[in-house]
């Protein structure tokens, strides 16, 4: 049940953090004004609060279940906007909320919560690779021809490297605290993953449609790490729930999906740069 609070409460500072930086971006007449402004520094400490939040909750809870928590941030941003901002919500958004807290109701009761399991060097080796390759895919994808296809690249590799920040973390805490930590290569590895993640979803965002990259962002963050977290890292579901938990992650990015392309302001996709956490300590996410 902690690691589900705090899970919550990551994916609710997400939410808010975009509220309160794409309030700072309206009428901002400059990006430099706009990241100085009260506001936005406000959404700064709330993203890097749920951070933390789902770092804790990663020592406890799989990836899949603190990854789908964190998609559900979409849905708090949406409510957020509409209360505090004023934005107007259709009715496929009211829709596409509902189901979020369906979904993440079941995705919260489904794990077997627990430490990861002690990853083996092949799996360690993998991430570190991954880690050094994402980066020139990411590089590549940028400068494709079309703003389409670049956009669309971009956002898939940014997901997938917020994802594995998430699995690098999970794996972290299977391990003992000390000193010898700043030389594991697995943290690297999560610096490396999170840098990736936040340069290619700003670019993404910057030739893209927002909602479309949002909706990529979040199907990769999720489902791959998902797999991978219950392949490599002993993540495991309750017995029995597995029926219920695959079309629960489903559900819950798809109506992250809906709401990314809620009206402008209502979403994080909405803000012209990232709402993860810094690039250099992103483990889940959340975005």
């Amino acid at each position: 049940m902690t690691g589900v609070l705090l899970a919550g409460a990551g994916a609710t500072g997400y939410g808010l953090a975009s509220v309160a930086q794409g309030a700072a971006a309206r009428g901002s007449a400059s990006a430099l004004r706009t990241v100085v402004s009260p506001a936005y520094v406000a959404g700064t400490a709330l993203d890097l609060l749920a951070w933390l939040c789902t770092l804790a909750a990663l020592r406890s809870l799989p990836v899949f279940a603190v990854q789908a928590v964190a998609a559900g941030s979409v849905a708090v941003t949406a409510v957020a906007g509409r209360v505090l901002l004023g934005t107007r919500l259709r009715r496929r958004d009211v829709l596409a909320i509902a189901v979020t807290t369906a979904a993440l109701a079941v995705v919260a009761a489904a794990p077997v919560t627990g430490r990861a399991a002690g990853v083996g060097r092949a799996t360690e080796a993998g991430l570190v690779v991954a880690a050094l390759v994402l980066p020139l895919a990411a590089w590549r994808a940028a400068r494709r021809g079309t703003a389409t296809g670049s956009a669309t690249g971009t956002a898939l590799l940014a997901g997938l490297a917020f994802g594995g920040a998430a699995l690098c973390s999970r794996a972290l805490v299977a391990r003992p605290a000390g000193a010898g930590l700043l030389r594991d290569p697995l943290l690297w590895a999560l610096a490396a993953f999170g840098a990736t993640g936040a340069l290619a979803y700003a670019h993404a965002l910057g030739v893209g449609d927002a909602a479309r990259v949002t909706a990529l962002l979040w199907t990769a963050e999720v489902a791959v790490p998902a797999a991978l977290g219950l392949l490599l890292l002993g993540d495991a579901v309750r017995p029995g729930w597995l029926p219920w938990t695959v079309p629960a992650l489903a559900a819950a990015v798809a109506a992250a999906a809906v709401l990314a392309s809620a009206p402008p302001s209502a979403g994080r996709a909405a803000v012209p740069t990232s709402s993860e956490p810094p690039p250099a300590a992103h483990p889940a996410v959340t975005s």
